[in-house]
């Protein structure tokens, strides 16, 4: 056995005996004139501590006063009534006696020894890393030591709110508090504290507080993200692929994955409230033909949300579409050939293909009406039981000579002189000819479709030719230029033409009458009778019968 426990023993002995001693006295001698004392009476003490324990006596002629204790003591003064002890290493609760003599008769006292001392532990258990929302989260306060344990209370704390207070129960004792976790909850520090009560025992109110835990909440529906994909992406382009979920908490903690199939993408992520959105964007490869799959996984707290989206990624290769010669001469063959991919039906001018894959052509003689003349190929392509379209046009220019639409050139032109016209020839060609006309003679050149001011000098004839790399074409233009006054010119001669007319058919009538009363008609002086005869002037002078 230890010496400590030697020691105890001794002490039980000591105290055992003088309690018999007590038992054994006279009844008078129990009820002794001057009590014996303790000081301090019922002490309450830190664990380890030591103090100074006196007893004494109001007896005038006291013996033998000692005192009887399991703890360690050592004498430091007596005197006259009294005796003072050192105690140590007080580590539990115990109790000291004082006893002594007067007159013969004994006297004793007690005090009991409160050891208090404060947890070694207190420690709230961990919280999930994760609480949903509406769920029930148990709160666990462990205590371990502490004393006197009816004195010791455990108080578990939501910040500063009190959610629970209890006694500590057992060794360690354990304090739970049930709370429905909220959005409140979230990032909100749970604790628990001990609370030692002494005050009524002399000393003050001892606490010791746990290290706070933070908790996490966190609320996801049930229902899946919302997936926006393509249904049919082609090879080599681009396409953005949307996931949103709404009604969760708290947003801005969800962590979003997407992926066309084995490929991860990298989607930017924001968050608004209750709502989620996460967009990447999609190029697909020749290595993704086919049937593919979009996943959006997304995950919040201990739980996640998953959406699945079907793609089909295709390849639709063409239409082409070629000519044999994009700038044909006139009179050339030309050759337009569409093709396209595997697969691909493909109609060149309503035209179709024989078969899917297959090129389709037309060949033509070249003519100016060729010229600008737009030839377009359909592609179409079935993928996914639906129905792609993409379409193909060029152009074919047909190089011919110079040509001047005589319909639209007029070869006579009557103007008047100082009046503003416009000379309108229009000529045709592939390159696009130049129209020049010229003036006959003094080859003056008029212009062509713009307006000009016309002069007495512009009369005449014009050589209207057009003219290109491919040859020339001439058309004659005939121009009557009239001066401001020409209609009364015209008019005053016709009166002037007409009254000499006149006047000279007068003055021949007149004459004519007069030769005839004095040269045609003439009497014959021999002959008796008168005969009437008419001659011709130079026959006026001949003779008469005899």
């Amino acid at each position: 056995m230890s010496p400590s426990g030697l020691l105890r023993g001794a002490c039980r002995t000591t105290l055992i005996s003088l309690l018999l001693v007590c038992c054994l006295l006279p009844p008078g001698a129990q009820g002794q004139k001057f009590p014996l004392r303790v000081e301090p009476q019922n002490p309450v003490l830190p664990a380890g501590g030591s103090f100074l324990v006196n007893c004494s006596t109001d007896c005038p002629n006291p013996k033998l006063i000692t005192l009887e204790t399991s703890l360690p003591k050592k004498p430091v003064g007596n005197g006259l009534g009294w005796a003072a002890f050192q105690l140590s290493s007080v580590t539990s609760d115990s109790q000291v006696l004082c006893s002594g003599f007067c007159d013969g008769f004994q006297m004793t006292a007690s005090s009991d020894i409160t050891v208090y001392r404060f947890p070694e532990r207190v420690e709230l258990a961990p919280l999930p890393r994760w609480q949903p929302v509406g769920e029930n989260l148990t709160l666990r306060c462990q205590v371990a030591g502490g004393a006197p344990r009816t004195n010791l209370t455990v108080v578990l704390l939501r910040g500063e709110e009190e959610l629970s207070r209890q006694p500590a129960v057992g060794e360690p004792a354990e304090a739970t508090v049930t709370v429905l976790a909220g959005r409140d909850d979230h990032l909100a520090n749970f604790s628990c504290r001990t609370e030692l009560d002494l005050r009524s025992r002399g000393l003050g109110l001892f606490q010791n507080s746990s290290a706070p835990r933070q908790l996490r909440t966190f609320a996801l529906p049930v229902n899946p993200p919302h997936l926006v994909v393509p249904r049919l992406l082609e090879v080599g382009t681009t396409w953005s692929v949307n996931c949103t979920l709404d009604r969760l908490f708290p947003a801005s903690e969800a962590q979003v994955q997407l992926a066309l199939g084995n490929q991860m993408l990298n989607p930017a992520v924001e968050s608004h409230g209750d709502t989620i959105t996460a967009t990447a964007t999609v190029t697909a490869s020749a290595e993704q033909e086919g049937a593919r799959e979009i996943v959006c996984n997304l995950t919040l707290g201990s739980d996640s949300r998953e959406a699945r989206e079907n793609l089909t990624v295709y390849r639709f290769w063409g239409p082409i579409l070629n000519l044999s010669e994009s700038s044909a001469s006139e009179g050339t063959k030309v050759t337009v050939t569409c093709a396209a991919g595997a697969r691909v039906q493909v109609t060149l001018d309503g035209v179709p293909a024989a078969a899917p894959g297959q090129p389709a052509q037309l060949q033509l003689i070249a003519t100016e009406r060729d010229d600008k003349r737009n030839f377009s190929c359909n592609a179409t392509l079935e993928v996914d039981r639906e129905i792609l379209h993409r379409n193909r046009s060029v152009q074919l220019r047909v190089l011919y000579g110079p040509k001047i639409d005589q319909a639209k050139c007029p070869q006579r032109l009557t103007w008047k002189d100082r009046t503003t016209n416009v000379l309108r020839c229009q000529a045709r060609g592939n390159p696009d000819p130049e129209l020049h006309c010229f003036q006959e003679g003094s080859r003056n050149e008029v212009p062509v479709g713009i307006p000009f001011t016309v002069m007495l000098n512009y009369s005449g004839t014009y050589s209207c030719r057009a003219v290109s790399s491919r040859g020339t074409y001439t058309v004659t233009v005939v121009m009557n230029v009239q001066g401001r006054n020409a209609h009364a010119v015209t008019i005053v001669m016709v009166v002037l033409v007409t009254l000499g007319l006149v006047t000279t058919t007068a003055a021949l009538v007149y004459v004519f009458g007069l030769q005839k009363r004095s040269d045609i008609y003439q009497v014959n002086q021999g002959s008796t009778w008168l005969p009437l005869t008419s001659r011709q002037p130079e026959e006026a002078v001949g003779e008469g019968p005899s």
